[in-house]
């Protein structure tokens, strides 16, 4: 299996920046663009790809990521070619020189995507071949964040025709070596029978460089416990098992998101208790967690003074909520707004999070929403 490669965020463009300048990564473009039906969406998309909105994006065998504005998880599924296919590909490149030295040459020849079509071989997507996954709630296909995706993406393929390679199932680097095998005349021994078979010595072998290391394995795969016996000293099998079911979720979160965020002492002790039910006297702040991650257990911890233009706004969209009726009687403080037996806590991300007293606290009491009207009509119907 090929490793994932990945690209740090794209910042904010200049006025009047182009998206793909490659033919190919217009065709890629044209490809997200034909399956839309929905032009304000990708007027959207457009926007927030030139501003910078998409953290580091992630490219795979199959699938392009990235995280959209530190919230929306965004994917953009390819489907991968066959074995059989791959043969095929791989004919149609060697049979011509030129091929090689171009693609090395970081170029797409129009021949060699005609050649490999009439070998039943897509290289391009085509309309309906792009399936976009966000975790917003746009129903859009694209919704603007795989829109933005899309769109960024066709940056990483102007500058690198192995990223769509990648993406249907190989990288540079196995592509590479399969040609080089295909070079070697038939017959010529290999294996154990090969010239040299018994050695050399190191520094001759690494001075043709090194070696290259084995592929990593695969990130969606469930984990499975390791079978500790209990030590006589030492940390308990138990921790150890709780301590590598953390390193691997962390491990296929930053495979798949391209970064982590960084956590203090106290933030990685209460994430270890939300995620493995760990008793530790942190009921609430697990709580916050589960809803908010570490901007929920901010929220849950810490009051600041928001900017007076999202107040005012969070005031216009709370008051309209109630659709004529009168507004029930806000106790503001700072970030923390107070009506009756619910409280609105507003968060840096700027989402708001509801809160329900509890034996004279206030405890958190679902997920967040940018519009805090929504979480008092939840609290007005339970």
């Amino acid at each position: 299996m090929n490793a994932a490669r990945g690209f740090t965020a794209f910042p904010p463009q200049r006025a009047g920046a182009r998206f793909a300048t490659s033919w190919w990564g217009r065709a890629w473009i044209k490809a997200m663009e034909d399956t839309s039906l929905d032009q304000v969406l990708l007027r959207k998309g457009r926007a927030y790809a030139k501003t910078g909105q998409l953290g580091p994006i992630t490219v795979s065998p199959g699938r392009i990521a990235a995280v959209a504005g530190s919230e929306y998880d965004t994917v953009v599924r390819v489907e991968q070619l066959t074995d059989a296919a791959w043969e095929r590909f791989l004919d149609q490149v060697a049979a011509k020189s030129g091929h090689i030295a171009a693609l090395l040459d970081r170029d797409m020849p129009h021949d060699l995507v005609e050649a490999a079509e009439d070998a039943a071989v897509p290289l391009l997507p085509s309309v309906g071949d792009l399936e976009p996954e966000c975790s917003c709630p746009d129903w859009g296909h694209p919704c603007q964040h795989a829109a933005a995706l899309c769109y960024q993406a066709s940056w990483l393929l102007d500058a690198d025709p192995f990223v769509l390679l990648l993406m249907r199932g190989r990288g540079e680097r196995e592509l590479i070596e399969a040609l080089q095998r295909r070079q070697v005349p038939a017959g010529t021994p290999q294996g154990a029978d090969a010239p040299g078979a018994r050695g050399v010595p190191a520094a001759q072998a690494f001075a043709k460089g090194v070696p290259p290391l084995p592929e990593p394995p695969p990130y969606d795969v469930a984990f499975a416990p390791p079978a500790l016996e209990a030590p006589q000293d030492g940390p308990s099998a138990a921790a150890l098992r709780v301590l590598a079911a953390s390193a691997a979720s962390r491990a296929r979160a930053l495979l798949t998101r391209g970064r982590l965020p960084e956590l203090t002492e106290y933030q990685d002790r209460v994430r270890l208790a939300a995620e493995h039910d760990l008793d530790l006297g942190l009921e609430a702040a697990v709580a916050a967690w589960r809803y908010g991650g570490a901007d929920g257990l901010e929220v849950l911890d810490q009051a600041w003074t928001p900017p007076r233009r999202d107040l005012a706004r969070a005031q216009a969209l709370l008051e309209s909520g109630w659709e004529g009726e009168r507004p029930p009687a806000i106790q503001t403080w700072r970030n923390r707004w107070t009506l009756g037996p619910l409280q609105l806590r507003y968060g840096r991300d700027g989402r708001w999070y509801p809160f329900a007293e509890r034996d004279g606290h206030w405890w958190p009491a679902g997920p967040p929403e940018r519009d805090p009207s929504t979480l008092t009509g939840r609290a007005q119907e339970t």
